[in-house]
């Protein structure tokens, strides 16, 4: 366990890296378009804590693709916020979306700050996916069955990709998702992270589960 530890990390650090060089271009790029649609806010995300390894919170980078302020905005918006917890914490439409979102979003460029992430150390390149706090103790209430294995996802350090999103991303409703992050952290190997990264960009490309 502590070669796989101690290689993971090595590994996670020479792809953020190597990331960030290959995509330097592409995020300049998503930096002055942010800009130009939306020059009111911040170029990053202003979103609210993940939970990573260990139950710690964690900021999680993300280019912003909604308007500045979009979920306290939503949060006072009471028909849409019902509709956006019954509905998996999506909308569709997004009423908060900037110019370009959609784009942003299915081909995943708005993750790409991630890389910083990994570089940090809270999260690595492979993983299972960076749950809300009010998320995991909203949806626990309705999936009670998966609360055992949520704790074994939570032992496991958050991804840029992950099975999950190999397998469906916002296709999957919570219960699903949690299954497979399981499935990831029960069965977490180099080999296992390999396969995933492989599949990762035919499901970026194609947008499979994207919205």
């Amino acid at each position: 366990m502590r070669f796989y530890e101690i290689s993971k990390r090595i590994l996670d650090i020479f792809g953020a890296i190597v990331g960030i060089i290959i995509f330097s271009p592409l995020m300049i790029g998503t930096i002055i378009w942010v800009k130009l649609v939306s020059p009111g806010g911040p170029v990053l995300a202003d979103t609210p804590l993940r939970v990573g390894r260990h139950r710690k919170l964690f900021k999680l980078l993300k280019f912003r693709s909604m308007m500045p302020n979009a979920h306290e905005w939503l949060k006072s918006q009471p028909e849409l916020w019902n509709q956006y917890i019954k509905n998996n914490y999506k909308l569709d439409p997004d009423p908060r979306l900037i110019k370009g979102a959609r784009f942003l979003r299915k081909s995943s460029i708005d993750e790409m700050p991630q890389f910083l992430n990994v570089l940090i150390g809270n999260m690595s390149i492979v993983g299972p996916r960076a749950y809300y706090p009010f998320e995991i103790d909203e949806q626990l209430k309705k999936y009670p069955q998966v609360e055992n294995l949520m704790d074994s996802v939570l032992n496991v350090k958050p991804g840029i990709t992950g099975l999950w999103q190999v397998s469906g991303r916002s296709e999957l409703n919570f219960e699903e998702r949690v299954r497979l992050d399981a499935k990831y952290a029960f069965n977490k190997s180099l080999l296992y992270d390999l396969l995933i990264i492989i599949k990762t960009p035919y499901v970026v490309l194609t947008g499979k589960g994207a919205y």
